[in-house]
């Protein structure tokens, strides 16, 4: 009866999978056909030249921080089209590559336009470095698919409601579907590989996500220099954002069966 049940929902996982491949298909944009020329491409500010060099510094260092995760993420992608064995998750990866390259090509013409890079996200880096470093298909679909980018799509709604009418929101809202997509199709995968792993593997990504939160929570309390200045006045919003996404991490793992704790 149990090994009915299993089987029956791997069916529907990879049912859900293939159904997530076509939605990727379907919401493909291209570049291009934002509204550049258009529209502003950051929130404009009114008042003396330092001013508004300080505001447009300010989105910069948002930009910069998008651009930096989205390059991450072009990576980790080809690293599951290549690892996964199943035909429709072979066939889903060969959309989230094309997406994850769309996202780095809209973040770096942004960049460029609104001024250039500013200072990067150090704890990023290190996040970024232990997805690409995981062992395990498994282990990267959790961290990259299943726990970032379902955590990621609030903070796109936040940027897109405080820069309306922009570039930058434009973007946002793509990539609030895009990721939508890609956490959607992660969850369903992680429902197809889970069962079928190993004990060890299942206690390497309970390991993994308890070394993640750490980082994860210095990563969304981090300033750069251009933003150091609102650090104070969004104690209270990241302070809820954090308590949000964990209660999030640990509902998907309770989910999947995992023994997850997170210690800020």
């Amino acid at each position: 009866m149990t090994t009915n049940i299993t089987e029956n929902a791997a069916i529907a996982a990879a049912e859900a999978l293939h159904r997530f491949y076509g939605l990727a298909k379907h919401q493909a944009w291209d570049v291009k056909n934002l509204s550049w020329g258009k529209i502003a491409l950051v929130p404009e500010t009114s008042g003396s030249p330092a001013k508004r060099e300080r505001r447009q510094a300010l989105w910069r260092s948002v930009i910069t921080q998008q651009l930096q995760a989205d390059e991450l993420a072009v990576q980790v992608s080809v690293q599951l089209q290549t690892a996964s064995s199943d035909a429709e998750a072979r066939l889903y990866y060969s959309t989230m590559t094309q997406d994850e390259a769309r996202h780095y090509e809209a973040w770096s013409r942004l960049i460029a336009e609104a001024g250039g890079l500013c200072e990067p996200d150090p704890y990023l880096m290190k996040l970024g470095k232990m997805v690409l470093d995981a062992n395990s298909i498994e282990e990267k679909v959790w961290l990259l698919q299943v726990t970032f980018e379902g955590l990621v799509i609030p903070r796109f709604r936040q940027i897109a409601m405080s820069a309306p009418g922009t570039i930058l929101a434009e973007i946002c809202n793509k990539l609030t579907i895009d990721d939508g997509i890609h956490h959607g199709a992660g969850v369903s995968y992680e429902r197809i590989l889970l069962p079928r792993t190993t004990t060890r593997i299942k206690r390497r990504i309970e390991k993994l996500s308890a070394k993640m939160w750490p980082l994860y929570v210095q990563h969304i309390l981090w300033r750069p220099r251009e933003r150091a200045i609102v650090g104070s006045l969004m104690q209270d919003y990241d302070a809820a954002m954090i308590h949000s996404h964990k209660a999030s991490v640990l509902k998907l793992a309770d989910d999947f069966g995992l023994s997850v704790d997170l210690i800020d």
